[in-house]
C-alpha cells in the first residue's frame, strides 16, 4: 500500500538557488516551492539597482527551471496582490488558503532570517522540517567546535580543510603535506599592475532589463548606484555563471595570484573571477568552482603556476567558509561590535564618487558603477578611509552590505565590522589592516594624477597638499595608541 505524500509547502529565499539540491533529485506532486521578491528584503537595507536586479532575475530564472523540471511553483512578484511583503505572514497565507500539512525551509545564511523562520515554526500548527542547503564545506557550528573558546585564526583553519578534502595535497592521506611543501603563497600574490598595463576585457552577459528596471521604480523601491537597462552585464543563471568559471579558469586564472590585490582606475575586472554573485546566490557552489580552477592548474602547471591556484583555492576554501564560521560562531552580538567606539557619519562621496581622493573616487566609482570592487579595493581604499577617519561601523556596515551586487550580511559584516574596521577587536583580523598613501601607491595607479602628494605627511603651503590618508594614518595610531600598543603585530 502507497502512502500519499503530505501536501507540503517548501521555502527557497533568493541566495539558495541551489539546483543540485537533493530536495529536486525527485518530482513530487504533492511538494510546492515557494519563492518570494518582498519589501520586507528589499527595504532592510538601500541595496545598488543592479543587486536587487540580479536577484529578482535570478530567482524568476530559477522558478522557470523548476518548472520545466516537473516541480509545482508559486512564485509572488513584488506587485502581486497576495503578497503581504512579509515572510511570516506569506507562509501563514499560503498554508491557510491551500492546506498545506506541512512546511519545509532550508538553513538561512542570515541570522535575522534564521529567526523569523525559526519562531515560525515553532508557531504553526502543521508539521515543520528545516535541511541544510547543501552548499557550504562546512556545517554551521563545525567552525565553533574546531576553535571553542580560542582565537579564531585562519591559517590553521585553512590547512584543516585543504587535509580534509583533499585539495592541492601530495596525497590523501590525512597528515598529508602540500603538493609542493609549502601551504600559503600570499607573498607571491602582491604585485602592482606594471606601468601601461591593459587588463583583459571583463567577461559579460549582457541583457534588456529595462522593463524591471521601469518596474522597479514603479513600485517605489529606493536604490543606490547606476545601471545601464538596455546592458546588464552580470550573469544570473547557473549556465552563465559555469561559463563565467571556464572562462576564468581558462583566460584569467593564470595571472590571478599575481595581480589579485592590484589595482588601476581604468580596470574593474582584472584577472578576477567575479563569480561572487553566483557562489552566494548558490547558483553554483564552492566544491564545483574549486575542483574546475584545481583541475586547470593540473592540467597546465607550466603555464599556470601553482601560486596562481593556490590563492584563489584559499579566498574559497579558507577565507569564504572561515568567515561563515564566525559569523555563526559570534552572531548576534557581532552585529554590535564598536571597539574604536567610532562614530562618524559616512561622508557623501561614498554616493556619488564626488571627491578630489583620486583612490577613493576610482573604487566608488566602479562601486556605484557595477555593484563591485574587488576585495583590496574594499579593504585598503574605502575601507581603510573609514576606520582612519572613524567612521561609526553601523554606517560602514550598511554601505558595504547595500553596493555590492555579492553582499549577504554572513559575508559582508565578518569582512567589514571584522576584517576592513577591526570595530571586533581582533576576533576575524590579527591587527587593523591601515595604511598610509605609501602602500596605496605601491598596489595601484590612483596616485598618479591624484591633486594630492602622496609623498607629504603635512602641508607645507607649496605645490600640492598632502595626501589626506597621511595625517588619517598617523592620527589613526596617536588616537588609538593605549589599544593597540601591545599588540604584537603592530611594530
Amino acid at each position: 500500500m502507497t502512502v500519499a505524500s503530505p501536501k507540503t509547502l517548501r521555502l527557497i529565499l533568493g541566495d539558495q538557488l541551489n539546483s543540485q539540491h537533493s530536495w529536486f533529485r525527485t518530482v513530487d506532486p504533492a511538494v510546492v516551492y515557494v519563492l518570494m521578491e518582498m519589501r520586507q528584503e528589499t527595504d532592510y537595507a538601500q541595496h545598488h539597482i543592479q543587486k536587487v536586479v540580479a536577484f529578482f532575475l535570478a530567482m524568476r530564472h530559477f522558478a522557470d527551471a523548476l518548472r520545466q523540471a516537473g516541480h509545482m511553483v508559486t512564485y509572488l512578484t513584488l506587485d502581486n496582490g497576495a503578497n503581504t511583503q512579509s515572510l511570516p505572514n506569506n507562509i501563514r497565507e499560503l498554508i491557510d488558503l491551500q492546506g498545506f500539512t506541512k512546511f519545509e525551509y532550508l538553513l538561512p545564511d542570515e541570522y535575522r532570517l534564521d529567526k523569523q523562520l525559526a519562531e515560525l515554526a515553532d508557531l504553526l500548527p502543521i508539521e515543520t522540517g528545516v535541511a541544510d542547503t547543501e552548499h557550504f564545506y562546512t556545517k554551521r557550528d563545525d567552525f565553533a567546535k574546531r576553535f571553542g573558546a580560542r582565537n579564531f585564526i585562519m591559517e590553521p583553519f585553512y590547512r584543516d580543510m585543504r587535509r580534509k578534502h583533499g585539495i592541492l595535497m601530495e596525497s590523501s592521506d590525512p597528515d598529508a603535506q602540500p603538493a609542493t611543501g609549502q601551504w600559503n603563497y600570499d607573498a607571491d600574490n602582491r604585485n602592482g599592475l606594471p606601468k601601461g598595463f591593459v587588463g583583459p576585457p571583463a567577461r559579460e552577459h549582457p541583457r534588456d532589463v529595462s522593463d524591471i528596471v521601469q518596474w522597479l521604480r514603479q513600485q517605489g523601491v529606493e536604490t543606490m548606484g547606476t545601471i545601464d537597462p538596455y546592458r546588464f552585464l552580470w550573469p544570473v543563471t547557473r549556465t552563465e555563471y559555469l561559463d563565467m568559471l571556464d572562462h576564468f579558469a581558462d583566460n584569467l586564472l593564470y595571472a590571478f595570484g599575481t595581480y589579485q590585490d592590484a589595482m588601476a582606475p581604468a580596470e574593474w575586472s582584472l584577472f578576477h573571477s567575479r563569480l561572487s554573485f553566483g557562489m552566494n546566490s548558490k547558483l553554483i557552489s564552492p566544491r564545483e568552482v574549486i575542483d574546475r580552477v584545481v583541475a586547470a592548474y593540473w592540467a597546465d602547471p607550466e603555464r599556470i603556476s601553482y601560486a596562481q591556484v593556490e590563492g584563489f583555492v584559499r579566498q574559497i576554501l579558507g577565507w569564504r567558509e572561515y568567515m561563515r564560521g564566525v559569523y555563526w560562531a559570534k552572531m548576534p552580538e557581532f552585529a554590535n561590535l564598536n571597539f574604536f567606539n567610532h562614530q562618524r557619519r559616512l561622508p557623501h562621496y561614498y554616493w556619488d564618487a564626488d571627491t578630489r581622493m583620486n583612490c577613493i573616487h576610482h573604487a566608488v566609482r566602479h562601486s556605484l558603477t557595477y555593484a563591485y570592487s574587488h576585495h583590496i579595493q574594499r579593504l585598503m581604499i574605502t575601507g581603510n578611509f573609514a576606520l582612519l577617519a572613524g567612521i561609526h561601523p553601523d554606517e560602514v556596515d550598511a554601505w558595504y552590505l547595500g553596493v555590492y551586487i555579492d553582499a549577504i550580511q554572513w559575508v559582508e559584516i565578518t569582512n567589514t565590522r571584522g576584517m576592513s574596521q577591526y570595530a571586533d577587536g581582533g576576533i576575524v583580523g590579527t591587527k587593523p589592516y591601515v595604511s598610509s598613501a605609501a602602500y596605496i601607491n605601491k598596489m595601484s595607479h590612483y596616485c598618479t594624477g591624484c591633486q594630492y602628494d602622496k609623498a607629504k605627511k603635512v602641508n607645507d603651503g607649496k605645490g600640492k597638499p598632502a595626501c589626506p590618508f597621511n595625517s588619517l594614518y598617523w592620527d589613526f595610531y596617536d588616537r588609538n595608541r593605549a589599544k593597540l600598543e601591545r599588540n604584537p603585530r603592530i611594530v
